[in-house]
């Protein structure tokens, strides 16, 4: 069985809800991505073959199968296949998941794993309810009904209770979120984020054109103080706007390839992708499958926490990171060091080729080997990716 090698990958900078980003049709983006992609790998556009996009709110703008929509709004040929995954919020790690497989195997040579998510466009539970005010019912069944009784799915409520059953205080929560506000401002100011990002142009209120190109959900002047005095998003809880991820705007992906493809391209790799996993778990407290995702991946693989050298764990809020870390005794240095979705914004579905393409990039400026990326996904499902730097 052949490998599966990154060669390229690139994300835009996120933007706010209604902000930066927003005047752009959420396929005419992710279009703006894979010709970046191909670009940068100088592939011919016809040698892709096929493009898996990740996409939580498949519906209004985003619905149609946004991965095809998206190959029709760039410069690839109408002979690229386009297909569209929901994994929740891991769509475009499962994408990627997918596309490595792909190659792998020798079904195909060159793939594109990506992700689209305009939240401002497409508001987040929009697929849902939708459909449920318009009489068409909801996504629970009613065998879903029996097995969970008057359960409510919600990711809120499975933070709180991630904080609450690793005795995670508010004030440590705080805490991390203004960390993930320096490692991103650090980061930002240091030009860390420069190779990997795909400045996109856009139109001010005034008239003028601009390169979009620093992530427009860091707070340059946060501060502690202000994080602690942000209001509790439930009475008694320990959660907060400031310590849960950014609502964004965003595209991302990366080519994956085999060894016939990289001998066709002429490129040299990234990263190869060293192991995959994904796993179900409790779909109630819903954020704390990485933790028991991450224990199984490393297992597999045969490796320890200590053979890591890069984390990047989604930010959703505070309490999956600082969980994952205290479960794990995890070293919080090698932890999301440029900053994670509480500071970067989280767009869903583009968030997996997004961190992706961090991880890949922190990994060679550092001059490191291996990095692991796992997120907490609707459902109570995680991926786990490692990857070995190239």
């Amino acid at each position: 069985m052949s490998a599966a090698y990154i060669v390229a990958a690139v994300r835009t900078a996120a933007g706010r809800k209604a902000g930066r980003l927003s005047d752009w049709h959420p396929a005419d983006l992710a279009g703006k991505v894979l010709d970046a992609l191909v670009e940068r790998t100088h592939a011919d556009p016809a040698s892709i073959d096929d493009v898996i996009m990740g996409c939580v709110s498949q519906v209004g703008q985003q619905a149609g199968n946004v991965a095809r929509n998206a190959v029709l709004a760039s410069k690839l040929p109408e002979s690229v296949p386009g297909t569209s995954c929901d994994r929740q919020c891991g769509s475009s790690q499962q994408a990627l998941h997918f596309a490595a497989q792909a190659v792998m195997s020798g079904a195909m040579d060159v793939v594109i794993a990506a992700g689209v998510e305009s939240m401002s466009r497409v508001p987040m539970g929009l697929s849902s309810q939708l459909p449920a005010k318009n009489g068409f019912g909801t996504p629970k069944s009613p065998k879903m009904e029996e097995r969970y009784p008057d359960i409510q799915f919600s990711q809120f409520m499975g933070a709180e209770m991630m904080a609450k059953k690793f005795d995670l205080s508010k004030d440590a929560l705080d805490e991390y979120a203004f960390m993930s506000h320096q490692r991103a401002i650090k980061a930002t100011r240091s030009g860390a984020f420069e190779k990997e990002v795909l400045p996109i142009e856009i139109t001010l209120p005034d008239g003028k054109k601009e390169q979009h190109h620093i992530d427009e959900g860091i707070r340059f002047d946060a501060s502690l103080e202000a994080i602690r005095s942000v209001k509790l998003l439930a009475e008694g809880g320990r959660i907060t706007a400031a310590t849960s991820s950014q609502i964004a705007d965003g595209a991302s992906g990366v080519m994956v390839v085999n060894d016939k493809g990289l001998k066709a391209l002429g490129v040299q790799p990234l990263a190869r992708i060293h192991h995959m996993t994904v796993i179900g778990h409790d779909p109630v407290i819903m954020l704390e499958a990485p933790i028991p995702a991450t224990a199984a991946a490393l297992k597999k693989a045969g490796m320890k926490l200590d053979d890591i050298d890069l984390f990047e764990v989604n930010e959703a809020f505070a309490s999956v990171p600082v969980g994952w870390l205290h479960q794990l005794h995890a070293d919080p240095d090698k932890l999301n060091v440029n900053g994670g979705a509480i500071a970067l914004g989280h767009p869903l579905g583009a968030s997996g080729t997004k961190l992706m393409t961090t991880l890949v990039h922190a990994l060679k400026a550092r001059g490191k080997r291996y990095g692991l990326q796992t997120m907490c996904e609707g459902g109570g499902l995680s991926n786990v990716t490692i990857i070995e730097r190239l």
